[in-house]
């Protein structure tokens, strides 16, 4: 049975006016209630909602992105925004482990995120990889304790407590620390809430659950999201099917910028172009949409079976790649080290390639916020950057504002970390096969061929594009090499001559400049000249130099 998608006060739609719309993700493990919460929750179902595939049907999981919305009056601390009516776009995420890449494609275009728990069962595997992806794509998380019908009405509230004191443990050491906890039920007969605040209570449907204390909190944490109608166009796309004598209809959110009735995009991974003959957002026809709005577009002439996700952007806006430069942050959760030249599975947006692995930094303890191809820097033979919490969100507007995208900053120590000097790691991602995608886009990496049955962090670090490389012989990295030879003697105050480092044949031109270290004293030389045909070498130095002896000239061959 259909549930009767009407809602006192709320029309069942939008209304006209300035709406405001915000993506609200809903995480969690499988069986948790997620569907049954969005059900609840919605006043209105898209095309791709509550389970609509056939094959979730009869599996009775959720096996694809579903979407619906429900609407409310503007709360209290944001009328002076401008806004008539609040659309919460509800993206409901599969909980299976297996469709973990449709999960994080799901949870990159959210700007809230309900993590959803069944009370019986607490913190599960895939709960807790939906609070990992939580930490890295959303700011503001609410949890909720869903099916409290099933507690035994003796000690139900006992328990509730407990489970939230739990909860409040778990989520201690995340940026999610004070994240609100809200209990309910998503069953269609469970009891009302008598405490639930009379101005959500008007949002819930007549035939739903009450679910008016979960609307209240959502409305408390809204917050205006920063918007840029103005940049070019990205259009991230999460659905794509035909319709009989229309056309070709794609469904997604407009990540960036603006589209309209009449504007020619482009599918970058297919280099063609399609002009927008027609819009809808929730069945309801529009002539454009900006950043964060959920829309269907409707092209002609475009076989739908050739883009099942992926972007569609500005003609023009979207490179297309096949290795690139990103910055990178260790997922604590991680067991294991994260080597170099390993394969991950990639995720960004909607798209999971497989890549290789190259990890570099600045040499020394150094630490520099943007990636600049004109500078030297130091390979890495794996990963250490682990980025506190407090560490990403000051360095957010840094980022936002100067355009740079920062890399990791090591910790010493284990995951609570220690207090060393950061050190800033970047990552070469070299692509099985092409990518298109937009600079800064965020990313995830993964080890998705774990056993799903383990009880393993699967996500290994994540972070944003910085650059498509099209040559890789622009990147300059080099590793460090040490060969030990023998100082023969003094030429002079400023200069020695050595030998051992060297063959006869060596070219040794190919080494003038680098840099020589005594190891009696420390000092440090470069290679200036050959010295003869036997591979000797002089090496220059800018202080003064003696022997063991105290001598500056003279003395036969010696080891330092």
């Amino acid at each position: 049975k259909k549930p009767r998608m009407e809602a006192e006060g709320a029309g069942g739609g939008p209304v006209a006016g300035r709406t405001l719309n915000i993506n609200v993700g809903i995480l969690g493990h499988i069986d948790s209630g997620k569907t049954s919460l969005a059900i609840a929750l919605s006043h209105i179902a898209s095309t791709a909602a509550f389970d609509k595939n056939p094959q979730s049907q009869e599996r009775g999981i959720t096996l694809d992105l579903g979407f619906s919305a429900f609407y409310t009056d503007v709360p209290s601390h944001l009328q002076d925004k401008g806004y008539d009516r609040i659309q919460y776009t509800l993206v409901d995420c599969p909980g299976h482990a297996s469709l973990i890449r449709t999960i994080i494609g799901g949870a990159q275009i959210i700007d809230m995120m309900l993590l959803v728990i069944d009370v019986t069962k607490g913190m599960q595997t895939q709960t807790a990889e939906g609070m990992i992806i939580g930490e890295v794509t959303a700011d503001k998380m609410i949890v909720v304790c869903n099916k409290i019908d099933l507690l035994p009405a003796n000690t139900r509230n006992a328990r509730i407590a407990k489970m939230k004191e739990a909860l409040q443990k778990t989520l201690k050491p995340t940026k999610f620390a004070n994240a609100p906890i809200v209990c309910v039920s998503a069953a269609p007969n469970a009891p009302p809430d008598e405490n639930a605040p009379a101005a959500a209570v008007k949002y819930v449907r007549k035939d739903a659950p009450d679910v008016a204390p979960l609307i209240a909190m959502i409305q408390q944490e809204t917050s205006v999201p920063q918007r840029d109608a103005s940049a070019p166009l990205i259009f991230s796309v999460d659905h794509c099917f035909p319709i009989k004598g229309k056309g070709t209809v794609m469904t997604g959110t407009v990540l960036h910028g603006r589209i309209a009735v009449n504007d020619t995009v482009e599918i970058p991974s297919m280099k063609i172009e399609r002009k927008v003959k027609s819009m809808q957002m929730f069945k309801k026809p529009v002539d454009s949409a900006i950043q964060g709005d959920r829309v269907g577009i409707c092209v002609t002439q475009f076989d739908p079976t050739q883009l099942e996700r992926g972007l569609v952007c500005s003609p023009g806006s979207v490179p297309t790649f096949e290795a690139a430069v990103v910055s990178v942050n260790k997922i604590k959760y991680f067991k294991g080290p994260v080597k170099r030249n390993t394969k991950f599975h990639v995720t960004i947006g909607h798209s999971t390639v497989m890549a290789t692995s190259h990890f570099f930094s600045l040499p020394g303890t150094h630490a520099m916020d943007t990636f600049d191809f004109g500078i030297d820097y130091l390979h890495d033979e794996e990963l250490t950057a682990t980025r506190s919490v407090q560490q990403r969100t000051q360095t957010r507007g840094a980022e936002e504002s100067s355009g740079g995208v920062s890399g990791g900053v090591s910790e010493s120590g284990s995951e609570g970390g220690g207090s060393s000097e950061p050190r800033t790691q970047w990552c070469l991602l070299l692509f099985e096969r092409p990518v298109a995608c937009p600079a800064r886009s965020l990313y995830i990496a993964s080890k998705l061929d774990t056993d799903i049955h383990t009880k393993q962090c699967r996500l290994a670090f994540h972070g944003k594009l910085i650059a498509a490389v099209d040559d890789i012989q622009k990147l300059r990295v080099y590793k460090v090499k040490e060969r030990s030879g023998t100082m023969e003697r003094i030429a002079d105050p400023y200069t020695i001559i050595s030998k051992g480092l060297f063959k006869r044949q060596t070219d040794l031109d190919l080494f003038l400049g680098l840099r020589v270290r005594r190891t009696s004293n420390g000092a440090v030389g470069v290679i200036d000249s050959s010295f003869g045909k036997t591979g000797k070498f002089k090496v220059r130095f800018n202080d003064t130099q003696t022997d063991t002896a105290g001598r500056n000239s003279g003395g036969g061959p010696k080891r330092y």
